[in-house]
C-alpha cells in the first residue's frame, strides 16, 4: 500500500512542480527581471498553497488519532487516502479543463480535512508499531528501502511521461492520469485487504513510579524539541529548492526535475541500509546524530551549487538525512503504552504542522530577499537550525544513561555533565550484564525482577503517602 502511495505521489509532485513553472511563465513583475518574477509568483504559490495544507488538517487529525487509539486504527490511514486521491484528481482536471491554478487551494482544503499526512503517517506508524518490538520498531519503522525504490522509480519516468500528451489534453495528462489511478490503488488496498493487529496492553502500564515518569516526560519533550528544530530545518530548505532548480544557472525541465526528485528519492535507500548498518555499533541517539549531521553538510553544500553536478554531490552528502526524524518516532512509542500510539505520533506531528506555519513564510520571504545576491543562503540558515536540534539529543543521550534512582525533578544540565564520567562505564556494566543473562538464558528472569521492582517501587510510593 505505501509502495504505491510514494509512486503516485512521486508523480504528483513532478507534474504540479511543472504545471505551477509553466502557469507563470510569462508573469512579470515591475523592478524585477522575469526570471525573478517568475521564482517570486512561484515560491508564492507554494507559499500559500503549503500553508493551507499545513493548517486545515488540525482538527480531523486529532479526531481520527482518537479514533484510533479507541479501535478504529485504519480510520487515520483510509480517510487521508481519499483526500489524496481526490486531490491528485483536482490537479488532473485543471490541467484537462484549463482551469485557473488558484483551484489547487480548494484541493488543498479537501486534503487538508481528510487529515492529510498529518494523519496518514502517524496512522501507518501506529498500525508498524502494533507488528513490532521496541528493539526492532526503529528498523521497521520508515519502511525506507520499499519507499525508497518506488520514488526512484516514479521520479525517473514522472519526467518522461510528463512530455506524453494529446494535441487536445496537454501536459502532464498523462502523468497525472497514471498517478491518480496509483493513489486509487492505494485506497483500494487500504479499505479492503489491510489487516491491523489488535492493540496489546503492556503489564507494567500504569505501575511506573515517580521517578520513571519523570524520566518518561522529559525524553519526550527533548524529542518534541529535536524533531521541530531538524523538521524545521528540513522543510524550509525543501520548501524553496523545487523553485531553486528552476533557474539560472541550473534552468531544470522536467526531464531534469524528475531526476533530481530521484536523487532525493535515494536517500530513502541510503537512509535505510545507514540504519540496518549503524544499529550494529549505535544507539537510537547515535543514529539521529549521524543523521542530523549528514543533513547540515549537505544542505550547506547545496548553497553554493551552480551546476547539476554539483547538486547531485549535495544530495549524495545528504545520504542519511531522513534517519532522525523516523528513529524519533520509534523512540517516541517506547516512551508511551500501546493505547495511546495514535494520539502521541499524531501530536508530534501537529506539533511540527505548526513549525511549519512559521518556516515556509520565513523560509519563502528570505529565499525571495536573498535571489540577487546569494540564492543559496537560506540553504546556509537551514544547516545552522540543524545544528540546534542536535543539541536536544545530545541531552537526551546523556539523560538515558542516567539510572533511574535520581531524585525527582533533581536532573539539570550541571548534573548531567558532572555524571558524565560514570555514565559510559555504567552503561557498559549495564550492557555486559544483559548479554551474561541472554547466554544464560535468564531474560525471563530479568523481566520477573523488573516487575518485582516496580511492584516495590509503588508499595514504598503508597505507604509514604498514608505516612
Amino acid at each position: 500500500m505505501k509502495v504505491w502511495k510514494e509512486l503516485g505521489s512521486t508523480l504528483f509532485d513532478t507534474a504540479l512542480q511543472m504545471v505551477v513553472k509553466d502557469r507563470y511563465a510569462n508573469v512579470t513583475e515591475p523592478g524585477h527581471s522575469a526570471e525573478d518574477a517568475q521564482q517570486k509568483a512561484i515560491t508564492d504559490f507554494y507559499m500559500t498553497n503549503n500553508l493551507i495544507i499545513q493548517l486545515t488538517p488540525i482538527i480531523p487529525a486529532l479526531i481520527l488519532a482518537k479514533l484510533s487509539d479507541r479501535g478504529w486504527r485504519k480510520a487515520p490511514i483510509v480517510t487521508p487516502l481519499t483526500g489524496y486521491l481526490l486531490s491528485r484528481l483536482i490537479l488532473l482536471l485543471v490541467v484537462v479543463l484549463q482551469l485557473p491554478l488558484q483551484v489547487m487551494y480548494g484541493a488543498g482544503v479537501l486534503f487538508g480535512l481528510s487529515g492529510g499526512y498529518t494523519s496518514y503517517w502517524p496512522g501507518v506508524m501506529t498500525v508498524v508499531s502494533l507488528d513490532t518490538t521496541a528493539t526492532d520498531r526503529s528498523k521497521r519503522f520508515p519502511s525506507l528501502l520499499l519507499y525508497g525504490i518506488a520514488g526512484l522509480v516514479g521520479s525517473l519516468v514522472s519526467g518522461h511521461l510528463f512530455r506524453l500528451y494529446s494535441s487536445s489534453l496537454g501536459n502532464g495528462t498523462v502523468l497525472l492520469i497514471v498517478s491518480t489511478l496509483l493513489h486509487l490503488l492505494c485506497l483500494l488496498h487500504s479499505i479492503f485487504l489491510l489487516q491491523v493487529s489488535v492493540c496489546m496492553w503492556d503489564i507494567t502500564e500504569g505501575m511506573q513510579c515517580s521517578h520513571v515518569l519523570y524520566f518518561l516526560c522529559v525524553n519526550v519533550a527533548l524529542l518534541f524539541v529535536a524533531a521541530i528544530l531538524y523538521d524545521f530545518a528540513v522543510g524550509g530548505a525543501v520548501e524553496v529548492l523545487g523553485a531553486f532548480v528552476l533557474k539560472a544557472p541550473l534552468s531544470w525541465d522536467a526531464t531534469l526535475v524528475g531526476y533530481g526528485n530521484a536523487a532525493g528519492c535515494v536517500i530513502f535507500l541510503t537512509s535505510y541500509f545507514g540504519v540496518i548498518g549503524f544499529r550494529r555499533c549505535c544507539s537510537d541517539t547515535s543514529l539521529i546524530l549521524i543523521g542530523m549531521l549528514s543533513f547540515a553538510f549537505g544542505i550547506y553544500f547545496m548553497s553554493f551549487v551552480t551546476t547539476t553536478l554539483t547538486f547531485y554531490l549535495a544530495r549524495a552528502l545528504t545520504l542519511f538525512a531522513l534517519i532522525p526524524m523516523t528513529t524519533i518516532r520509534a523512540l517516541l512509542s517506547q516512551q508511551v503504552p500501546a493505547s495511546s500510539y495514535g494520539i502521541t505520533l499524531t501530536s508530534l506531528q501537529l506539533a511540527l504542522k505548526f513549525a511549519s506555519l512559521a518556516y515556509i513564510p520565513a523560509f519563502t520571504k528570505l529565499y525571495q530577499g536573498t535571489l540577487d545576491w546569494f540564492p543559496g543562503f537560506v540553504f546556509t540558515f537551514a544547516s545552522i537550525f540543524t545544528v540546534l536540534g542536535m543539541i536536544p539529543i545530545r541531552y537526551l543521550r546523556l539523560l538515558r544513561l542516567l539510572q533511574i534512582s535520581v531524585p525527582l525533578f533533581r536532573v539539570t544540565l550541571s548534573h548531567l555533565l558532572k555524571s558524565m564520567p560514570s555514565l559510559y562505564s555504567l552503561q557498559y556494566r549495564r550492557l555486559q550484564i544483559t548479554s551474561e543473562a541472554a547466554v544464560r538464558g535468564d531474560l525471563d528472569q530479568q523481566r520477573r525482577r523488573r516487575y518485582h521492582q516496580l511492584r516495590v517501587c509503588v508499595g514504598a510510593r503508597q505507604k509514604g503517602t498514608e505516612t
